[in-house]
């Protein structure tokens, strides 16, 4: 198989370490991706979003399987126009994308299905007199998001009316998401705890891989701005065989069934973020391909062939291989940031201690290292050329999650560059009673 991988950072990275361990895998290509993808892939100055700059090169270089990455591309047609083609996609189509592409859409179905989540109502630009109205009458904490695709940012957290009206003003004058908060969504504010949970399908047939938590927040204790994520771990503990079970019967099932009737082709990673409160999930959001950083825990704790089951859920024909194996064992990721992120922040700083993190280590240790925003100088140097630079990832196989945590903080204390940052308490939450926190 040649397989075009489309993105650039340590989900990317992820995606294509695990399909090179493929026998089935003769090539793999990435665009754009990066300087640690570069030692695995091949990669290739593409625009994800370009939908005819991907078609084009696909065919041109016969490629057999299409990995799509991040949303944006997804969002921009991309699947459509490979399945036009013929050209077998891992990724859903763009009617269905929606379901990410458009936090509107996404609560607009999920009331359609009966799928639990939170109360919410829907706000234009032009609605701005009714939306100051609305939030006088709000039940606060309220949680006021962007409609379109923000990065993952694309949250505010309003306390007080007077934060909300604040925040109306950032988003609608001062346009801080952009064209993506040309809508916005304002919903109850959830309390209890949040976890990712992955179900990969062709549209029919489903089966999940492992559960996890994220850490969005950039300091610990889940305290200050939102990211991209800093961390995760799997499996998540607060996911109970019975809340998968509601997640299967109350939020999949009817997702993917609601997806087929009204026309919407889904083959591919279907991401619910779900809030746990009382014994049962809510969700808190939709994505329409694997988190990051959770793909950097999720897929290497998967115990099969990702080119072979990836193949199937593109050519619709997932049953013979479920169910899907995981690896009894527990893994860890740390995000190491450049300081200042999510704010700004420097490039171009020199990455120390990559070097001993080869195929040996990553076999006798657990230990493996994904790249999220690297680029090389013309001394071969690892430099960094993003806000969440690495993801460093260890698995444990035979010991508990406390030991897989610290042996990924050893592995965090090997590598260094000027200004690293990384959250020091990653899978803590695992060993705590569970308490509310923020949606």
């Amino acid at each position: 198989m040649r397989i075009l991988v489309l993105g650039g950072g340590a989900r990317e990275h992820a995606i294509c370490w695990k399909l090179k361990q493929s026998p089935r895998v003769a090539a793999i290509f990435c665009a754009p991706g990066n300087a640690g993808i570069a030692n695995i892939a091949e990669t290739v100055e593409l625009i994800p979003t370009d939908v005819k700059a991907v078609l084009g090169f696909a065919m041109r270089e016969r490629i057999d399987l299409v990995v799509v990455g991040p949303e944006a591309p997804l969002a921009a047609g991309v699947a459509d126009a490979l399945d036009k083609e013929h050209i077998p996609v891992f990724g859903p189509r763009k009617n269905a994308a929606l379901l990410e592409s458009s936090k509107a859409f996404a609560k607009e179905f999920m009331q359609r299905h009966d799928i639990p989540t939170a109360r919410y109502a829907v706000f234009s630009f032009e609605d701005q007199v009714e939306c100051r109205a609305f939030l006088r009458h709000v039940n606060y904490p309220a949680v006021i998001k962007a409609d379109g695709l923000a990065a993952g940012k694309g949250v505010i957290i309003c306390e007080t009316e007077a934060e909300g009206t604040h925040a109306l003003d950032e988003i609608f004058t001062h346009r801080i998401f952009g064209e993506a908060g040309q809508r916005i969504v304002i919903e109850e504010y959830m309390t209890g705890d949040e976890a990712s949970i992955f179900a990969i399908t062709d549209g029919i047939d489903y089966d999940l891989l492992a559960t996890a938590q994220d850490h969005k927040r950039i300091f610990d204790g889940d305290r200050g701005k939102n990211t991209g994520g800093m961390g995760a771990y799997a499996p998540a503990a607060i996911v109970t065989p019975e809340i998968i079970e509601q997640v299967k019967r109350e939020i999949i099932e009817p997702a993917l069934k609601g997806l087929r009737d009204e026309g919407r082709i889904y083959r591919g990673i279907l991401y619910i973020g779900v809030m746990i409160a009382n014994g049962r999930a809510r969700v808190v959001e939709f994505n329409v391909r694997f988190g990051d950083p959770e793909a950097e825990v999720v897929l290497p704790l998967l115990d099969g062939d990702l080119a072979e089951i990836f193949l199937a859920c593109a050519e619709g024909r997932l049953a013979p291989l479920l169910p899907i194996k995981q690896f009894p064992a527990s893994a860890v990721t740390i995000v190491m940031a450049s300081q200042g992120y999510p704010d700004s922040y420097q490039t171009g700083e020199v990455i120390t201690g990559l070097d001993d993190f080869d195929q040996k280590k990553e076999i006798e240790q657990g230990i493996a290292v994904f790249h999220g925003a690297t680029k090389l100088d013309d001394r071969g140097r690892f430099l960094t050329s993003g806000g969440r630079v690495l993801s460093v990832t260890a698995v444990g196989y035979e010991e508990d999650l406390r030991h897989t945590i610290t042996a990924a903080y050893n592995a965090v204390s090997q590598i260094s560059f000027n200004g690293a940052y990384y959250r020091s308490d990653i899978g803590k939450k695992a060993h705590r009673t569970p308490e509310p926190r923020t949606a």
